[in-house]
């Protein structure tokens, strides 16, 4: 006696069930998000593929589909959490900080920590023309630079100023990133990355007149 074990037979069914989930138990919704925002830093949009993030992962397809209907979904899924990590998680700790210019540079460093979020945020800038992707990145760089707007109005800025300074310093920001990426090998290291850090807030947080910024004589980089 044989059992029908055909892609359509009961049989095969109920195993791909059983396997899809048995994957769901052991692989979230978020951690098919987090795979997919590796591989778009890694190799762009195009690498935000189910069959190779799966084969990564080491579960089935099932699991996918367990958590999302298609691509698109789990795109979706991957920018709600990248934009999540670069404003809400980006600001863990620095919104209770009193001091702005403390907060400025909380901001930068956090900004400056890793060389992987400035990968992906340009393979995300890369893949702006893409409408889902565009609209996301769009809202988050506008909160980024609200953000820094309002951390220097709170210097004691003009409106006007504030706005000058904020986009400066975000343009550096990402210039920062691009040289990173670009040519890794002259991007400054160790003591150096400190002096070009400290060369960073000096440039661009503006002394009030009187003397430094409060609290710059305990910054450490």
């Amino acid at each position: 006696m044989s059992i029908d074990v055909s892609p359509q037979s009961p049989a095969a069914r109920g195993a791909e069930a059983a396997a899809a989930a048995a994957a769901k138990s052991s692989l979230s919704r978020e951690a098919w998000g987090e795979a997919a925002l590796e591989a778009l830093a890694l190799g762009g949009l195009e690498a935000v593929a189910v069959e190779p993030l799966a084969r990564r992962l080491g579960v089935t397809k099932g699991s996918f589909y367990w958590h999302f209907p298609s691509r698109e979904a789990l795109l979706r899924e991957a920018l709600a959490l990248w934009e999540k990590h670069e404003t809400v998680d980006a600001r863990a700790g620095v919104d209770e900080l009193s001091d702005p210019y403390e907060r400025i540079v909380r901001v930068f460093k956090q900004g400056n920590a890793s060389y992987k979020a400035g990968r992906l945020y340009l393979a995300l800038a890369a893949a702006s023309d893409d409408s889902v992707v565009g609209e996301v990145v769009r809202r988050v760089s506008s909160n980024r630079l609200a953000y820094l707007y309002r951390c220097y109005l709170d210097l004691g800025l003009s409106p006007i100023d504030a706005r000058l300074w904020s986009t400066f310093a975000y343009a550096t920001f990402i210039g920062n990133q691009q040289v990173h990426r670009d040519t890794p090998a002259q991007f400054p290291a160790g003591e150096d990355f400190r002096a070009y850090f400290k060369l960073m807030l000096k440039t661009l947080v503006p002394r009030p007149v009187g003397g430094p910024p409060a609290g710059q004589e305990n910054i450490k980089s």
